[in-house]
């Protein structure tokens, strides 16, 4: 049976509250990945580790909910209107990206053209975009609302571990330590380097440890009162987009661009 990241939550043994079939349901919708339209109860079966009964009954509900939308020609079903609906919805409520969209533009159109400028909030063990301003290149790296990056191998997701308070962290740590032993290990050894760097120099960075071809710099922002933290992040791909350059010209800039932008959430 496949791994399933969702499934066997803790929360789930220790809270009578918590509603099994309405997490199994989600965890269906959030088996899509970037650039897939369409999947299979099969599919669907194993990437959350649950039967194919089960999963049968659960896209049949949400086909009446309009969250998915099946084609019985090929067995498959994509994500409907109502994904959209909430999508759209907590984006709105948000306001996060018109909000912070002159100083992302400001950091976009600064000196190096292949920069890619975004705000992302946790999910579980990843950083999600929920807003970008892209390069202004054609480049083979273009980051779109919904992508998500590693939460302890990008310069983002780092970034919102150091701004988090100690719940958010430990939950993050709990998370990795489900995954294996070693994932556990990587999680807090990346997270004390990343406080350390914070410490020292104001942002947080990634050179390569998410993906080989990529560099950047991240810092996080914060609500007036802290409830809310998010990810500031600069970068793009590592042969145009130079460590020295990040560090001696974007990083004040970024910095700076936090403070207003936290101003304003």
């Amino acid at each position: 049976m496949a791994h399933n990241e969702f499934a066997n939550d803790p929360a789930e043994a220790k809270d009578r509250n918590f509603v099994t079939a309405l997490a199994r349901g989600l965890d269906v919708l959030r088996c899509y990945k970037m650039n897939e339209s369409a999947l299979t109860n099969t599919d669907f079966s194993e990437r959350t580790g649950l039967p194919k009964a089960t999963v049968s009954r659960l896209t049949h509900t949400l086909c009446e909910l309009d969250y998915l939308v099946a084609d019985p020609r090929t067995g498959t079903y994509r994500l409907g209107a109502g994904v959209l609906q909430l999508g759209f919805g907590v984006l709105t409520s948000m306001e996060i990206g018109d909000r912070a969209k002159d100083e992302m533009t400001a950091l976009r159109d600064g000196p190096n053209s292949y920069v890619t400028v975004a705000i992302g909030e946790q999910y579980r063990l990843d950083a999600v975009y929920i807003c970008t301003k892209r390069s202004r290149e054609d480049v083979a790296l273009q980051m779109r609302v919904g992508s998500r990056l590693p939460l302890f191998d990008s310069a983002i997701g780092r970034a919102i571990l150091v701004g988090s308070d100690e719940a958010v962290r430990d939950r993050a740590f709990a998370l990795a330590a489900e995954v294996d032993a070693q994932t556990k290990v990587r999680a807090h050894a990346s997270y004390e380097a990343a406080v350390v760097e914070y410490d020292e120099k104001g942002y947080c960075s990634s050179y390569g440890d998410w993906r080989p071809d990529v560099n950047g710099i991240a810092v996080p922002i914060f609500s007036p009162n802290g409830s809310l933290v998010y990810g500031l992040n600069i970068g793009g791909p590592s042969f145009h987009v130079k460590k020295k350059q990040l560090e001696t010209v974007y990083a004040k800039r970024l910095i700076k661009a936090a403070e207003a932008i936290s101003i304003r959430i």
